[in-house]
């Protein structure tokens, strides 16, 4: 019950509560037509009393009855709704949640394969790397090998120029000199021009 229906209902029964002091508070009266006065308040008083009860029974509370049952009504339509709902989400959750294991099931095996490809695509990666690292140290190891077969080459050839320079300085006295050119001139002359 609301608070505008308990005021309504303390107010009636205030009204018959005064009614009825009234009535019975009303001193004996010896004279006749005083008691009949007396009577005659009591029924006026009786009339007015039942004509507002009459009119607020029947012209005021039922509109207001009427407008909370509707209210009631809505609330229980809304209450029913909210409740189906409700259970629809229930359902769902707890559908979710007997497939919840099987998926996380899914979500570890698909994470397990993806660290896996991963992995061996790092190592893939990584064997790749070495294997160009090699080819580019073979290849300088070649390169500095020629190099060092060349410098080799040089130092030998100025070795052996420094030794027959030596050699020759040794070997070459001035009358070998003298020899040596008048042969070369002699292998010139006797060439045809």
């Amino acid at each position: 019950m609301t608070r505008h229906h308990l005021k309504i209902s303390i107010g009636i029964f205030l009204a018959m509560l005064f009614a009825v002091i009234t009535v019975h508070a009303a001193p004996e009266a010896a004279d006749p037509a005083k008691e009949h006065a007396n009577e005659l308040f009591k029924w006026i008083n009786f009339a007015i009393v039942a004509a507002a009860l009459f009119w607020l029974f029947g012209k005021v509370l039922p509109p207001k009855f009427r407008a909370n049952a509707a209210n009631i009504s809505s609330a229980i339509a809304k209450a029913t709704t909210a409740k189906t709902e409700a259970y629809r989400l229930l359902r769902e959750a707890e559908e979710k949640l007997k497939h919840l294991e099987r998926e996380v099931t899914q979500l570890r095996a698909t994470a397990k394969q993806e660290a896996e490809a991963e992995a061996n695509r790092i190592r893939n990666a990584a064997r790749a790397d070495a294997q160009k690292i090699g080819v580019a140290a073979q290849s300088e190891i070649a390169a500095a090998e020629r190099a060092a077969r060349l410098e080799l080459k040089a130092i030998a050839a100025n070795l052996a120029v420094d030794g027959a320079e030596s050699l020759l300085a040794r070997q070459l006295t001035p009358q070998g000199q003298e020899a040596l050119v008048s042969a070369f001139v002699k292998g010139l002359a006797g060439r045809p021009n």
